[in-house]
């Protein structure tokens, strides 16, 4: 089928995928028969929908026919060639299982480059080997293992640009930037340079007066790679942007601070604690679009309990004139959608990943669903599409798959969601009676403790050693912005294999 054709008929018609398996409306004879005019006037839903027993991140290759979704043990392959039927066509799983400490545990993270595909984990501290895969996927439906970097820190987000790897490298001491080079088979000999060190670089290295910060404050949560510029997301110290036009040494262009260091450095272990949740700050990533000119950085966040109510609540996504990296104008802040209880225990609405293209900013929110917003004046954004299920689905991001046709979403096992790859509409759109955010709240028997939610990215002193529901040790304790897998009990899909628990098609037929 070709696809443009049957975007451009009756797919974008569905009135959308129900998540109990029945389609809220049909598609067939009639749908496919449907003018444009009619389709921008059909109520925005999803076009198709593949469960998943775990999902993370997503990217999609650059001709939108193929994403790679992160599963936790590894990563599964879809092809969107038909993105009303979203498949399934290779797996893997059970990563560097041959190496000491292995297999690689917790890949939340992934990026593609060309046909190189880069995982990376453990995404939080544990006892699991500690790497960067790169991954040949020229052919789709057979990825091939082609470098490994080995190395002495969790990896929570990574970029690959050209062959070299970009490592968020929480140490818990200058939580560096971490460049490595993937270049390289390793060979059967073994002397190739896969996985050698090229640089380091910490926001530090900007400012040492961040050494006077607590590290949970200045964690490196993730990093992007655009025309030769790393930009990094760096919580309450910021964001910052790096020339690595040269992988081997990096320079400091420019960023953006929410917080003096002075300021943060005065902090009780109290005010650590609170500040690590709540706004401002909480840079969690950021990335700038193709021009180079536009960049954007979502805040994510929750509202804490201080003794006096609460402070803070869920983060948006700021947008900042990127033309001079020296110095950063911040625009304007899309915002989220107010949640009926803000705090890590309750409704996420908090912004999550993103991606900026096209003078379009694709948008997840959690339990807040995902947004599509037209950037063209990035002083006055708006909002050409929402869509939620907060019941149901949780986003973690939302990524294109061919521009103008139709963008992809994952949505991870928080509490009730269940875990799948969605597809949407890229055009504008009102959903039809979204449901309302309190149908997310958690009862008595899901609602996490706060204790539960302390990180140990978070802590200066490792705490108690638990057992992962793999059968693996771990020092977890999540910190805020180090994902929520963990921090509400749902690392269960981690450990095992992908099992496609349906597929559920347009006509609502699962299978």
């Amino acid at each position: 089928m070709d696809r443009r054709r049957f975007l451009r008929t009756g797919a974008l018609g569905v009135a959308g995928v129900a998540l109990g398996g029945a389609a809220a409306g049909g598609f067939g004879d009639t749908a496919a028969a449907a003018t444009a005019s009619e389709q921008e006037s059909t109520a925005y839903a999803p076009i198709g929908r593949l469960d998943l027993d775990a999902a993370y991140e997503a990217v999609v290759a650059e001709d939108g026919a193929t994403a790679f979704v992160a599963t936790g043990d590894g990563f599964v392959v879809v092809d969107l060639s038909d993105p009303a039927d979203p498949r399934p066509v290779a797996e893997r799983g059970n990563l560097l299982a041959d190496r000491e400490n292995g297999p690689l545990t917790r890949v939340w993270d992934l990026s593609v480059d060309g046909s190189d595909l880069l995982v990376a984990g453990p995404a939080n501290p544990n006892r699991s080997v500690n790497a960067a895969v790169r991954f040949d996927v020229s052919d789709p439906a057979d990825p091939e293992q082609v470098a490994v970097a080995e190395v002495g820190f969790p990896v929570h987000n990574c970029a690959l640009a050209d062959g070299v790897g970009y490592l968020t490298g929480n140490d818990r001491d200058r939580n560096p930037l971490v460049v490595v080079d993937l270049r390289e088979d390793p060979g059967e000999n073994g002397s190739a340079t896969a996985g050698e060190e090229l640089a380091r670089w910490s926001v530090i290295d900007a400012d040492p007066a961040w050494d006077d910060v607590r590290q949970t404050l200045r964690v490196v949560h993730d990093v992007s790679v655009t025309d030769g510029v790393a930009t990094l997301a760096y919580w309450d110290a910021g964001t910052h942007l790096l020339d690595v036009s040269d992988p081997a040494d990096p320079a400091y262009l420019g960023g953006v601070t929410p917080h003096e260091p002075g300021e943060l450095a005065a902090l009780s272990a109290h005010g650590v604690t609170v500040e690590n949740s709540a706004l401002p700050g909480n840079h969690h990533y950021a990335e700038t679009d193709e021009a180079g000119d536009l960049l954007a950085v979502n805040a994510e966040a929750w509202a804490v309990e201080t003794g006096d109510g609460l402070r803070g609540g869920p983060g948006g996504v700021h947008l900042y004139d990127r033309s001079d990296p020296g110095d950063l104008t911040r625009l304007a802040t899309v915002e989220p959608l107010e949640s009926p209880d803000p705090t890590g225990s309750g409704v996420w609405t908090t912004a999550h990943n993103f991606e900026l293209r096209d003078d379009r900013l694709y948008t997840a929110w959690y339990e807040g669903g995902v947004t599509l917003h037209d950037v063209s004046d990035p002083a006055a954004p708006a909002e050409l599409a929402r869509w939620r299920d907060p019941a149901h689905a949780s986003f973690w991001t939302a990524r294109v798959g061919v521009p103008g046709e139709f963008f992809v979403a994952p949505s991870t096992s928080h509490r009730p969601a269940q875990a799948a790859l969605y597809t949407f509409p890229d055009r504008a759109g009102e959903q039809a009676d979204p449901p309302a955010l309190r149908d997310a709240l958690p009862d008595a028997s899901t609602e996490t403790p706060a204790a539960a939610r302390t990180p140990a990215d978070a802590t200066e002193t490792p705490p108690p050693e638990t057992t992962a529901t793999d059968g693996a040790a771990t020092t977890d304790g999540e910190a805020p912005g180090f994902g929520v897998a963990t921090a509400v009990g749902t690392v269960a899909g981690v450990a095992g294999g992908l099992r496609v628990l349906r597929r559920v098609h347009d006509d609502g037929r699962a299978e």
